[in-house]
């Protein structure tokens, strides 16, 4: 007896659709952490989704699947998928009051220092072409804002999202978007207008620190994404430790 031949998803195709699972668990958990969701709230349809960013239905329910598991949605069937309140069982939090002084913004920079280096290191070893040309597409916008005098902080933060999902460990890429939505953007705004040589030449520096990690990771040399991205971490921190003191 012939039995049917084995439907198999080839590895690339698998690997494909949890990068894009894994980008609708961000972009819905953006939504949900930055409060355009609302505990409560519906989240959009599975058809608004696909349209949205692009995917097809199995990728948005694996999404939602990885979402209700971490407690964030729950799914009622017939009606659709809510919103929950912000499970408080974890250990890890980042409450608004402690972002209260310099002293707590450099604290979490640090903490990002250490994580990022390592995420560079993995991304340099791990990037696909693809990633490689998000990354790139990042650092475009970031260009093109900073020269349009635009907001760039959405563009630098997906440009360190693009190397957290490039180290293939989606713990990295999870903490980055917890991190991402809570801290970074109201720490970049602030240390930009306040740097003293003004925004457009700090901005622009930040850019040629950007495009130096770029690099490393295109190049495939581990050590010197590390190295850059230390480096970036770094120059930003010191020049709050710089703005706590007076300028001193």
């Amino acid at each position: 007896m012939n039995l049917p031949p084995t439907r198999t998803t080839p590895p690339a195709t698998r690997n494909r659709r949890g990068g894009l699972v894994q980008e609708v668990v961000q972009h819905l958990q953006q939504l949900i952490q930055t409060g355009q969701i609302k505990p409560g709230d519906k989240l959009p349809t599975e058809s608004a989704v696909m349209d949205e960013l692009g995917v097809s239905r199995t990728v948005v329910r694996e999404a939602i699947s990885r979402l209700q598991a971490s407690g964030l949605v729950e799914t009622r069937h017939g009606i659709g998928t809510f919103a929950l309140q912000a499970p408080t069982t974890h250990n890890f939090r980042i409450a608004e009051q402690d972002m209260a002084t310099l002293d707590d913004v450099i604290a979490v920079l640090e903490l990002r220092i250490s994580l990022e280096t390592e995420a560079a290191g993995l991304a340099a070893q791990r990037a696909t072409p693809e990633q490689l040309s998000t990354m790139a597409a990042a650092l475009r916008s970031f260009a093109s804002a900073i020269h349009s005098q635009s907001d760039a902080v959405p563009s630098d933060f997906q440009f360190h999202m693009e190397i957290a999902q490039a180290t293939g460990n989606r713990h990295f890429a999870d903490l980055m978007t917890y991190l991402g939505t809570h801290i970074i953007p109201r720490t970049r705004i602030k240390t930009a207008d306040e740097a003293p040589e003004g925004r457009q030449a700090y901005l622009e520096r930040v850019h040629g620190e950007h495009e130096s990690i770029f690099n490393a990771i295109r190049n495939h040399d581990t050590e010197a994404a590390r190295a850059a991205m230390r480096t970036h971490l770094s120059n930003s921190r010191d020049r709050l430790r710089k703005a706590r003191s007076g300028g001193h």
